[in-house]
Formats: structure tokens, C-alpha cells, sequence
């Protein structure tokens, strides 16, 4: 029963980091066009950007603490990706150079919706598993 608990916790934690990612999209296609200015898409993003880190170390973290070896090493390039943004300082928006990075921005944020909708899915399919199997064994 443990172990549906740390699914259905993964999985809510998937959907905040969905969240996070999509509303990032959208401050950079309200950026744009031009439903925005760049000091305030990018003071925007740059909330969130922190927050979707700690979420996803947190996630990893989860795995790797309930013994989800799969999971936790399918979490790990994104984890890896995120610290070194991190350790090198690139992983705030410069407002003077948002319009000149804003395809890149768009690509690596698409690049990292994929990948959690991917995990998200995987995260439902163990989810159902481990309650079908809990299910067989009461």
C-alpha cells in the first residue's frame, strides 16, 4: 500500500512540475506576441524557474528513497541538466537578451514538457500496476 502512496505522490508532483513548465511557455509566447514586455516575462519565469529545480530534485529524491531504481535514473539526465544550468548561472532570463534566446527558451522548455509528460505516463502505468497488484494480493 506504501508503495501506491509514493506513486500517487509522484504523480502529483509530475503535474505541479507540468504546471511550472507550462506556464513558462506562456509568458514566452505572451512574449512573443507582444501581449507582454520582456522585464516582466522574464521576472515571471524567473520566479518559477527555482521552484520547478527543487520540485524535480525533490522527485528524484522520492524515487531514489523508494527504491523506483527505474524511475530515479530515467529522473536523472533532468536533474543532471538542471544543476549544471544551476552551477554555470544560466538558469535565470537575462531580460536584455530574452528576444535573441527566445526560440532556444521555447525548444528547451517544449524539450522538458515532453520528457515529463513521458515520466507522467510511465508514473500512471506503475501506479495502476501497484494497485492491481495490491489488489491480487488483499
Amino acid at each position: 500500500m506504501g508503495d501506491l502512496f509514493a506513486w500517487i505522490f509522484s504523480f502529483f508532483i509530475l503535474i505541479a512540475l507540468l504546471v511550472l513548465v507550462v506556464y513558462q511557455l506562456m509568458c514566452l509566447a505572451d512574449l512573443e506576441f507582444d501581449y507582454i514586455n520582456p522585464y516582466d516575462s522574464a521576472s515571471r519565469i524567473n520566479k518559477v524557474v527555482l521552484p520547478e529545480f527543487i520540485t524535480q530534485g525533490v522527485l528524484c529524491l522520492l524515487y531514489l528513497l523508494t527504491g523506483h531504481w527505474f524511475m530515479a535514473l530515467l529522473c536523472g539526465p533532468y536533474l543532471y541538466y538542471n544543476v549544471t544550468l544551476y552551477q554555470r548561472r544560466q538558469h535565470l532570463i537575462d531580460v536584455t537578451e530574452i528576444f535573441n534566446m527566445l526560440n532556444w527558451e521555447k525548444k528547451q522548455r517544449l524539450f522538458k514538457l515532453g520528457y515529463l509528460i513521458f515520466l507522467l505516463f510511465l508514473s500512471i502505468f506503475w501506479m495502476i500496476l501497484g494497485a492491481l497488484e495490491d489488489h491480487d494480493n488483499d
